[in-house]
């Protein structure tokens, strides 16, 4: 295992150069004067301005002196300094935030992190509890229930009900706000005596010993938290109730069974690992999707992580940003799918990595 681990952790930077090659190519299809204005905050009307600032950055160049550019940096033709280079993480500079790509990521990554740290758990433990649950109770009163939750669940576009939340939670009850934090708190975790430790709220709030800022950050969550949930709980309802099914059926549950192992035992030690191997996909994905963004929830909540900068930035056609994020989620996805792999072996002895 240790061997399939090291390779795909080599492939890594691979398949990252490939994905960086093709996002590249996409910037390729726009000419070098459309170019600038992506790169450069203030376009000069002035033509032989224009020409002058595309040989400055060279986009002009072959296709491949570009990438290499892109990726390493170039040299500034008027100070000799190194400019750019993804490589160097200079990702370029967002109109829509207004900021370096850089300090965007910076900034924004640590609030997506911190609601998918607490969305995890009840996204993805509860759903599994309910689709074990229905298998359980295969074809009585709690499956059929079970079922017409996951039907509703599935079938709800999660803007709607993110609406619905917003609009019965806050606008009626003012129970839970929109935002990362109320405006006291923001005052508060931005003054001198606040130290950020880790960027996430809820942990500096505790280290702080700001329990007050640590409950208020937990409350602003609560309503992406239920709809990013309660949608992805009928999916993995309808999954893991299948797979429980279909585990509960094979020859070695039927063995144990005659053998006398209690029904408790041959559910929990024998139906369920094996079931859960199509969680884990699901769970891997899942999670590499609330780090890479939620862009419906973030923005109807107002929560301002990775999604929300992303749809900011596809509004205003902000085509660096979108680009360099999306570089960010592929890479994500990479490390996502490998964890994925390795925990395939711990949860089904009879796969075996090499």
């Amino acid at each position: 295992m240790t061997q399939y681990i090291i390779r795909r952790l080599l492939l890594i930077p691979l398949i990252l150069l490939g994905v960086s090659l093709l996002i590249f190519g996409m910037l390729s299809f726009l000419s070098p004067a459309e170019r600038v204005s992506l790169y450069v905050r203030d376009i000069p009307k002035n033509d032989i301005m224009m020409d002058s600032l595309i040989k400055r950055y060279g986009l002009d160049d072959p296709f491949f002196v570009q990438y290499y550019h892109w990726l390493v940096g170039h040299k500034d033709a008027v100070t000799g300094e190194i400019e750019g280079g993804m490589l160097r993480g200079e990702l370029g500079y967002s109109r829509s935030a207004n900021q370096n790509i850089k300090d965007l990521i910076k900034r924004r990554f640590p609030a997506t992190v911190e609601l998918a740290l607490y969305s995890i758990v009840p996204l993805i433990g509860v759903g599994t509890w309910l689709g074990i649950v229905a298998a359980k109770n295969h074809n009585n009163i709690i499956d059929q229930i079970s079922r017409l939750f996951g039907i509703l669940g599935y079938s709800f576009p999660s803007f709607v009900f993110g609406l619905l939340m917003l609009m019965f939670f806050y606008a009626k009850h003012q129970f839970f706000p929109p935002d990362r934090l109320s405006n006291w708190a923001m005052l508060a975790v931005n003054g001198e005596e606040f130290v950020k430790y880790t960027s996430l709220v809820t942990i500096d709030a505790l280290i702080n010993g700001r329990f007050d800022i640590f409950l208020d950050a937990l409350r602003h969550m609560v309503l992406p938290i239920i709809t990013l949930s309660y949608i992805n709980w009928a999916l993995y309802l309808r999954i893991m109730r299948s797979s429980m099914l279909e585990a509960m059926n094979q020859d070695y549950v039927v063995t144990a069974r005659a053998k006398g192992v209690r029904e408790k035992d041959v559910l929990n030690k024998h139906a369920r690992p094996n079931a859960l191997i199509p969680i884990v996909t699901m769970s891997g994905m899942t999670i590499a999707g609330l780090l890479s963004g939620v862009t419906i929830t973030e923005t109807i909540f107002i929560y301002p992580g990775i999604g929300s900068a992303a749809a900011a930035a596809s509004s205003q056609l902000d085509v660096v940003t979108v680009l360099s994020l999306v570089l960010l989620t592929g890479f994500i996805l990479l490390i996502a799918n490998l964890i994925v792999d390795i925990t395939y072996a711990f949860l089904d002895p009879r796969v075996r990595l090499s």
